[in-house]
């Protein structure tokens, strides 16, 4: 049955409207992106095949080009689209915190950190640069690694945290594994980087761990 055809309170766009986006299934929400479905599918049946292949909406996100292509009903225009709609969130969330002190909008990093680093294939190190009222100077990946591990150098990152002037940091690394839960080897790492830092009056305020779509805070763990 096409979604035409559905009772004006089941179509999702019409079930935006009403009652916000935030009242849509994840399949719902990825329906109004594709806008169209395929022979004998529709959009929200074909939303719930594309879910159902990449195994959540954060993978959808960090899909290859060449993985959505595979999908039929979907091509190089519809990755293209999704691209651009991750990277406008990014900059909206980037924008936020980036407008007042970060640690006036702790979700906001969260967001923005976990929105930038899950669903990668490969370990990345990010940092995010803030100067002494705590707003954001810069947002750099600051080292990349394996599937496993990233190799992370005190000296580098005091070079990047000399040349931003920075007077804090917040770190964020992310599990391939999909599960946002610190090792004993993060740990170490994180006081080897806030003893680094300390020499040169930069304060290290938190480190998040990304995995699938949760981001665990040191911070808040009690761990820093």
């Amino acid at each position: 049955m096409a979604i035409t055809d559905w009772p004006l309170d089941d179509r999702p766009r019409e079930k935006l409207l009403a009652k916000g986006a935030e009242s849509l299934s994840d399949a719902e929400l990825v329906a109004i992106f594709l806008r169209t479905g395929i022979r004998g599918k529709s959009a929200v049946d074909l939303a719930r095949e594309v879910l159902k292949r990449c195994g959540s909406l954060s993978a959808l996100f960090s899909a290859s080009g060449r993985q959505l292509c595979a999908i039929p009903g979907l091509g190089a225009a519809k990755y293209v689209q999704l691209q651009a709609v991750i990277e406008m969130a990014q900059r909206a969330l980037r924008e936020k915190i980036g407008n007042g002190a970060a640690l006036n909008s702790p979700h906001s990093v969260r967001d923005y950190l976990r929105l930038k680093l899950q669903g990668r294939p490969h370990e990345v190190f990010a940092g995010v640069f803030l100067d002494a009222q705590n707003r954001v100077l810069a947002v750099e990946e600051l080292f990349r690694g394996t599937l496993t591990q990233t190799s992370v150098y005190p000296r580098e990152v005091v070079k990047r945290a000399l040349h931003h002037n920075a007077a804090a940091l917040i770190f964020a690394h992310n599990h391939p594994s999909g599960v946002a839960e610190p090792s004993r080897a993060d740990e170490m790492l994180t006081n080897q980087l806030k003893q680094a830092l300390a020499l040169i009056d930069v304060k290290v305020l938190d480190h998040f761990v990304v995995g699938g779509d949760s981001a665990m805070s040191f911070a808040e763990r009690g761990l820093l």
